[in-house]
C-alpha cells in the first residue's frame, strides 16, 4: 500500500539552488493520492473535540474544505489581504523578504468556538502563526493545527509552542 509521500514529487534546486522542492500538484493529481492524504490528515483530528475548519490561502483551502465537509463542520477562509468583501480583522507577518498581511472576516469565528487550523506545508511557521493570531483576536480557541507536510529544519514549530501540531509527513532539512 502507498503512503501519502510517494505521491509527493521532489523537485531538486527549485526555486533557488540547494532546496528541495516538495510538489503537492502530483498528489492532487491522483484520486489515490488526493484521498489519501486527506484521508491522512483526517486520522490527525481523531478524538479532538472541535467546532470549525479554518484553512490558510490557497492550499489550505485544498485540504481544509474536504476535511470539513467529511467531518460535517463549517470551513473559514483565511485569505490574503483585499480579497474577502466584509469586515476584517487583519494580521501582519514577516516573509523570507518582506512582510504580507492575512484576513479573516470579523463574524467568521463566534467567542469560545474550538477551531482546527489546516494547510499544507509548515516551513517557517509565519503564516500559521498569524492565522492563530487572527482566530484568538476573535475569541475562537485553536484547538489543533495540522499540515500535510513540515520541514523540519526551518523549525517552524518553534512559532508554534503551546499549540497542539500535527503533520502527515516531515522532511528533514528546507
Amino acid at each position: 500500500m502507498k503512503k501519502v509521500e510517494d505521491y509527493v514529487r521532489t523537485i531538486p534546486n527549485f526555486p533557488e539552488e540547494g532546496i528541495m522542492f516538495r510538489d503537492i500538484t502530483s498528489v492532487l493529481q491522483d484520486a489515490e493520492g488526493l484521498h489519501l492524504a486527506i484521508d491522512e490528515m483526517m486520522k490527525l483530528l481523531d478524538g479532538v473535540d472541535f467546532d470549525v475548519v479554518a484553512g490558510t490561502e490557497s492550499r489550505g483551502f485544498i485540504f481544509g474544505v474536504p476535511i470539513a465537509y467529511s467531518m460535517r463542520k463549517p470551513f473559514i477562509p483565511v485569505r490574503k489581504k483585499g480579497k474577502l468583501p466584509c469586515e476584517t480583522v487583519e494580521q501582519e507577518y514577516d516573509l523570507e523578504y518582506g512582510k504580507a498581511v492575512i484576513e479573516m472576516h470579523k463574524d467568521s469565528i463566534k467567542q469560545g468556538q474550538k477551531v482546527v487550523l489546516v494547510d499544507d506545508l509548515i516551513a517557517t511557521g509565519g503564516t500559521i502563526e498569524a492565522a492563530i493570531k487572527l482566530v484568538e483576536q476573535l475569541g475562537g480557541e485553536v484547538v489543533k493545527v495540522i499540515f500535510l507536510m513540515e520541514l523540519l529544519g526551518l523549525k517552524g514549530r518553534s512559532k508554534l509552542e503551546g499549540y497542539d501540531v500535527s503533520s502527515v509527513i516531515q522532511y528533514p532539512g528546507n
